[in-house]
């Protein structure tokens, strides 16, 4: 019988997924959680789906009877805005590899998160939630200090995400989340405030089955900050698996994972190392959004698209080559993430400045965000960065004065009706 396997809400990177898949003879059916796409990311290429069942928020046990008339083996969220529903539609099919929905929440909702991290006994920030901005004021005032941090309950990709410096800070980020949706389209209906955790950040990306974990890859995040308090990734630097930064890391996301009940598929988790040891920012039960499969297969030797499809497709495999074990560091590799301070409509696109870029030594691909007739404005946040770029090579050094080149010459690639 033909074996099944349900992506929910493939967006973005999620999109690498049906490749692994369907290459090893695993029929694809889509789930949209919502009743239009989502317009603020890409979305899933329905051609490679033989169904695509839309959930209308009333039709939840339709959409069920129509995956029990398959032979579905796994139901994995593509994107953010899809675990929740992959959780419920996957323990609804009584699948072993279903993470369940106990924790959904925690997996989902960043301030349930950190407060089942606290129940656990590991170490995260201190937090508030409330629709009410005198609550917020008064806890940050008179029980956590400044600087603090204003988000979202549940967006993603640093959107709206501030650091305050006094109350006037606090004021305005709170007003900005509230009178704005998510970037799936949600109403902000309550603010998160959480305290500012110093030191350096890191990505480090997981997959999972039954409990095992393997590490797919650690990457160092450097930022810059922007006008506004808003701090904005720059570049994501892959760094050694054997460091000490690293087997601290790993060693807080083996404590991590289970507390949280990801149990089974990838994991994205952003952590920062304190003077006092790791502590979680977020973590996402899905694909990093930067992840890049064949770049990664360069510089990594693998990828965490094709080892999320062992993971649910071939246990037996993952459990002999990944279980326990961590990447090895191929190359020096990046992922730039490029900002800007232009502001106005695009009217075409350079290819001379882009071709210029795609031919530098240390270039594996060029990312070209926007297209003509859309707006562009000021970076602040990973969404409104307007060029993505990985780049690797044997040497820093190399990548380094690639990208001074990038950095001199990437407001080019735009040209603006101002």
């Amino acid at each position: 019988m033909k074996e099944y396997v349900a992506l929910v809400d493939v967006y973005s990177s999620g999109n690498f997924l049906p490749r692994f898949f369907k290459e090893n003879g695993i029929s694809l059916i889509h789930v949209q959680s919502t009743p239009e796409l989502m317009p603020s990311m890409l979305g899933p290429n329905l051609s490679e789906y033989e169904l695509n069942l839309v959930y209308t928020g009333y039709n939840l046990n339709e959409i069920i009877n129509s995956l029990k008339e398959k032979e579905v083996i796994a139901v994995i969220a593509g994107q953010e805005p899809g675990v929740t529903l992959a959780d419920l539609l996957s323990e609804s099919l009584n699948l072993k590899n279903s993470n369940g929905t106990r924790l959904s929440s925690s997996r989902r909702n960043k301030y349930d998160m950190i407060e089942t991290l606290h129940e656990n006994n590991i170490k995260a920030a201190y937090q508030i939630k409330s629709s009410d901005k005198s609550d917020i004021i008064n806890w940050v005032n008179n029980k956590n200090g400044y600087p603090c941090v204003v988000k979202p309950l549940s967006s993603a990709s640093t959107d709206g995400v501030t650091i305050c410096f006094n109350e006037r800070d606090v004021i305005d980020a709170c007003d900005v989340v509230l009178k704005n949706k998510d970037i799936f389209g949600v109403d902000n209906e309550e603010i998160l405030v959480q305290s500012f955790l110093d030191g350096d950040e890191y990505i480090v990306d997981t997959v999972s089955c039954g409990g095992h974990i393997y590490i797919c890859g650690i990457w160092k995040y450097v930022k810059k900050m922007v006008y506004g308090g808003k701090k904005i990734y720059d570049r994501d630097v892959l760094i050694d698996e054997s460091t000490y930064e690293a087997k601290l890391l790993v060693d807080y996301i083996y404590k991590v994972l289970p507390a949280l009940g990801i149990m089974n598929g990838p994991a994205h988790a952003e952590v920062i190392l304190t003077n006092g040891g790791p502590a979680l920012v977020e973590i996402g039960a899905r694909l990093n959004g930067n992840m890049e499969p064949d770049f990664h297969d360069i510089v990594l030797g693998n990828n965490q698209a094709r080892i999320t499809y062992i993971s649910y497709c071939s246990p037996d495999r993952f459990l002999k080559n990944f279980s326990g074990k961590t990447y090895v560091k191929l190359k020096e590799a990046c992922v730039l993430n490029t900002s800007t301070k232009l502001n106005g409509v695009i009217t075409e696109i350079n290819e001379r400045i882009v071709n210029e870029i795609k031919e530098l030594d240390t270039v594996f691909k060029l990312v070209v965000k926007y297209g003509v007739g859309r707006k562009i404005t000021p970076t602040i946040d990973l969404l409104s960065s307007p060029l993505r770029i990985f780049v690797y090579s044997d040497e820093i050094t190399a990548i380094e004065l690639d990208y001074q080149k990038i950095d001199s010459i990437k407001d080019g690639v735009y040209d603006l009706n101002v």
